[in-house]
């Protein structure tokens, strides 16, 4: 448990932090050009995603709200079931964690952002929205392949995938349990309990 929330807490603050300097330093998007770390490769450009991966389901902020908070049920109920025992799910499962409540915590607009004057000219945004909070996650991370820029993401993402490739590897390499071997430990843990009573 104690790795779990430890995972979970250093990769939420590394995500929200960094979002926060990035969009410090480089303002909205649209205001600075990418500022390159590997020329044409690797950068930092700022955008707002109100979608998913890949900018899917644009706007469908009750949806991913939604979402997020039945993923994390899901997760409350696996960590307090028996992942406290494993150090790979533990950290997988903190990684997951960081990442949808970083990118949750943009969604809900608790980053006090709202759309201005300069968003309805530059792009999306519409005049009557100019004042409004905006519900959409902060991105930054610009990488290129060739010259195709990969969708801007942020340290959250980069939480959920390793997060979800994980679990996946966890899936299907995991040994299967034995049910003989199961029953036979529960029957070793309650007598070792009614010994103890």
């Amino acid at each position: 448990m104690t790795l779990f929330l430890l995972v979970a807490a250093i990769g939420l603050v590394a995500d929200l932090a960094s979002k926060h300097l990035i969009f410090e330093e480089l303002g909205r998007p649209g205001m600075q050009p990418p500022r390159w770390i590997i020329d044409g490769v690797f950068g930092f450009q700022t955008s707002l995603n109100q979608g998913a991966l890949f900018g899917i389901g644009q706007g469908q902020i009750t949806l991913f709200v939604a979402l997020s908070f039945v993923a994390l049920a899901g997760i409350a109920w696996w960590v307090w079931s028996d992942v406290s025992r494993s150090v790979y799910l533990s950290t997988t499962l903190g990684l997951v964690v960081a990442g949808i409540l970083g990118n949750l915590w943009d969604r809900v607009g608790l980053h006090h952002m709202t759309w201005t004057q300069f968003d309805a000219d530059v792009w999306s945004c519409s005049k009557e929205a100019v004042g409004q909070p905006i519900h959409a996650v902060r991105d930054w991370i610009l990488v290129m392949i060739g010259d195709y820029p990969w969708p801007n993401f942020n340290i959250a993402d980069s939480c959920l995938v390793c997060g979800a490739i994980l679990i996946g590897i966890y899936a299907v390499f995991a040994p299967n349990p034995n049910p003989k071997q199961i029953a036979e430990q529960i029957e070793e843990e309650k007598g070792g309990g009614q010994k103890e009573a």
